[in-house]
């Protein structure tokens, strides 16, 4: 068994990852961007296709993040079930940003192809009081015109959202990196961040300056930009995966118990499964990106539950950072810094529709906001 090793590094991950360098001294850009995710990865490519002269920092590299150490999913809409989401963020808002990851999602199928599937996704109730809200979230979706049906199959009764689909995370990160390299951007790791502002991100091997900085990270954000901790904190999730179970037939994913427990099984028949961290929330917030014993039990149960017989073979963390009202940062927390994170478990979708916008605002100029991530 692989601990510490997500198992999206080593299943089914074509194409090569283009070369990174660590950071040689000084340097210059029009933009420079923090963070090798999903997010960062497409910012930069977005910036270089226009025109800009782009440098892309690392504390690692490429997808080493919860970008490559996440399950899978592309689920339209925000880290709130539609109908709360309507409830807290106000409608306008909440029904935007679904329309909006709608289009993200085919954007990403077509450009992932192989690499992506629109399987449709399920939430199963775990009890009464969850079979009631799946209930109010299937009227919300449908009242607002969005696509779902009631649901009773082996995994138990909930709901099916037949536009969400499942992806290859950590090759979905080396394309974005290969066309961003294409473009013209340039690509440093290992180059962690010590300082931002003033036109200079300063890392311990060199500094760049640039006109603008886009940070785009997720886990840790509030320690890069400690003006962020009100509202931001960061905290350890958790999975596993398992070798093929031929005995198991999982044909979409699945959320559970309101989202803490979710599991997809890979084509080739491999099981992965997260979750569990509000069973040890305090333990949670702040760790370090390790497997705990007691979370990992949790999911072993999980399994058993599930009825899976294949041995694990991967056990891992990462981190990932989350809001107080599970919206993202999106906005100039500095002068010439814009920022985008904090995704709350779900950025796999807004995170690189955050990007992209994030990207033409540091080109284009205008404030960054929500707003622009759901305009028409």
């Amino acid at each position: 068994m692989t601990a510490g090793s997500a198992a999206w590094d080593e299943l089914a991950v074509p194409g090569e990852a283009p070369p990174v360098v660590g950071l040689d001294g000084d340097t210059t850009a029009d933009v420079c961007v923090v963070g090798m995710g999903g997010s960062g990865l497409t910012a930069a490519r977005r910036l270089a296709e226009r025109g800009a002269d782009v440098v892309v920092l690392d504390a690692v590299g490429i997808a080493a993040g919860a970008a490559g150490r996440n399950g899978g999913f592309l689920l339209a809409g925000g880290a709130r079930f539609h109908h709360e989401a309507v409830t807290t963020w106000g409608h306008e808002l909440a029904v935007g940003l679904y329309r909006a990851t709608l289009d993200e999602l085919d954007r990403t199928l077509d450009e992932l192809g192989d690499l992506a599937s629109r399987t449709g996704s399920v939430r199963i109730a775990a009890s009464e009081d969850e079979e009631r809200d799946i209930e109010r979230q299937r009227r919300a979706l449908v009242t607002d015109g969005f696509a779902v049906e009631p649901y009773d199959g082996p995994e138990g009764r909930g709901l099916l959202v037949p536009d969400d689909a499942v992806f290859q995370p950590v090759a979905r990160c080396r394309l974005l990196a290969r066309a961003a390299v294409a473009a013209g951007a340039r690509l440093h790791a290992p180059a962690r961040v010590t300082g931002l502002g003033d036109g200079t991100v300063t890392t311990s091997a060199g500094d760049v300056r640039a006109d603008r900085t886009l940070v785009a990270v997720d886990g840790g954000l509030e320690q890069l930009l400690p003006e962020l901790a009100d509202d931001v904190g960061t905290a350890r999730l958790q999975m596993l995966a398992t070798a093929p179970d031929p005995d198991l037939s999982l044909p979409r994913p699945v959320y559970r118990r309101w989202g803490y427990e979710y599991v997809q099984q890979l084509a080739t028949g491999e099981v992965l499964l997260g979750g569990c961290r509000d069973r040890f929330a305090a333990d949670e917030w702040d760790a370090p990106a390790v497997p705990s014993d007691e979370v990992q039990s949790c999911l072993d149960a999980e399994l058993a539950r599930l009825g899976v017989a294949a041995p694990v073979t991967h056990r891992w963390a990462a981190h990932a950072a989350f809001t107080q009202d599970a919206l993202p940062v999106c906005r100039e927390v500095r002068h010439g810094v814009l920022v985008v994170g904090a995704y709350s478990g779900h950025g796999n979708l807004v995170g690189t529709l955050a990007a992209r916008v994030a990207a033409d605002t540091a080109l284009d100029g205008g404030d960054l906001t929500l707003d622009r991530l759901v305009a028409p």
